[in-house]
């Protein structure tokens, strides 16, 4: 299997609503991060070896396995969904809302008991379950067949009520929708489908911390990044990118690129396609990519990434395994970053395309050139540790 592209020209018309992607926006969801004992900022890994290797002028890599010494971004956005849910449930001004708050007893009894329902791969399950077990509430984590047992312990070690069902990926969030339903739960899922999008906006919103720290930490370096390539499951997380760049840096903002596992590739066949309507991936979604094993577009995502990013890109599982390599054993004098199969795929893409005689007219359409300045953003670290060993150490799923 080979990489697929599709290049969108840039949409001169009116555009979807970005607003809720903005930097006021940022600032009030980093405050209530920052509130949060366990908040740091991720590092920002700079590669200048790597970017001679590549002939560009730089690399950047935003590194999420020390977010919340979780391993992952994704308790950034159901902590703030959560937060924002119960600061309407308090009948509390969100901006007043801090992480004291919620963890007093005081808010606890003023709550009751609630129970937090989602479905997940592994990663967004584990930022919910770490989040309702800071608030001493309960959750319920239902994870698609073919998950890592690791992950699932570590959900598990949260306090949630946690599962495998013999579901893929989509039909498990119906799962989880239709057992919030029928037992009273709070479902935070990180898609949104027809009637089911404030939680998700929120979800998007808790994403922008990463994406302005990102931002904060290139202006200290006098830097602009030229290219952002963001892997997409759902695509809420890369909307989040693409939505606070595109309100930050307007027109002048770097070119785009969605980056999907070939098999579960749902937003680059409806970028294909190009019709109007979502098209979606069935079957098992079996990519080593497990955080990107989502067959259906977030209805919200797709709205953003539609009218704002520039490509789409979809990878075969060796490219997210190469990317795990080249990250894990940088060249001398780069910092390592331990990045799983989802973080990893975007490196492993532009690795092959300027590495390859295949792909000189897929960097052209991308305009990648000597003066180009890329960030990426490895969204989780080794959070399947076995796996990670048999791709790093054992060479699976060489190119």
């Amino acid at each position: 299997m080979k990489l697929k592209l599709v290049k969108f020209d840039r949409k001169k018309e009116k555009k979807f609503d970005i607003d809720f992607l903005n930097a006021d926006v940022a600032k009030k969801v980093s405050a209530f991060h920052r509130s949060f004992p366990q908040y740091k900022p991720t590092p920002l890994a700079v590669l200048d070896n790597l970017s001679k290797e590549w002939n560009v002028s730089k690399i950047f890599v935003k590194d999420e396995s020390y977010r919340f010494g979780l391993n992952a971004f994704k308790a950034l956005g159901g902590s703030y969904a959560i937060g924002q849910y119960l600061a309407e449930r308090l009948n509390i001004h969100p901006a007043e809302l801090t992480y004291d708050m919620l963890v007093s007893s005081e808010v606890r009894e003023a709550l009751g008991e609630i129970t937090f329902i989602t479905a997940t791969d592994g990663n967004h399950g584990r930022g919910v379950a770490w989040t309702a077990n800071q608030l001493k509430q309960k959750s319920v984590v239902y994870m698609p067949k073919g998950s890592s047992v690791e992950r699932l312990n570590h959900i598990k070690s949260e306090g949630a009520d946690a599962s495998i069902t013999e579901l893929n990926y989509d039909d498990t969030v119906r799962l989880a929708a239709e057992d919030a339903e029928g037992n009273h739960w709070v479902l935070v899922q990180d898609t949104a489908w027809e009637h089911y999008e404030e939680i998700p906006k929120k979800i998007m919103q808790g994403y922008i911390t990463m994406v302005s720290e990102a931002y904060e930490q290139l202006k200290e370096l006098d830097e602009k990044p030229t290219h952002v390539f963001i892997q997409a499951g759902v695509g809420s997380m890369a909307a989040t990118v693409q939505g606070f760049f595109a309100n930050v840096y307007g027109e002048d903002r770097p070119i785009t690129v969605i980056v999907e596992p070939d098999k579960a590739d749902c937003i680059f066949q409806t970028a294909k396609a190009n019709d109007g309507k979502l098209h979606y991936v069935k079957g098992d979604l079996d990519t080593i990519m497990a955080g990107l094993a989502c067959g259906e577009p977030s209805t919200l995502g797709w709205q953003i990434l539609n009218d704002y990013a520039d490509a789409f890109l979809s990878c075969p599982d060796k490219i997210a395994a190469q990317g795990m390599r080249i990250l894990a054993a940088p060249l001398k004098g780069d910092p390592q970053v331990i990045s799983g199969e989802s973080g990893a795929v975007g490196i492993g893409a532009v690795n092959e395309i300027l590495k390859s005689s295949e792909y000189v007219d897929l960097k052209k359409q991308l305009r990648i050139k000597p003066d180009s300045k890329i960030l990426f953003f490895s969204t989780e670290g080794d959070t399947d540790a076995a796996h990670f060993k048999k791709v790093v150490w054992d060479g699976a799923y060489s190119i």
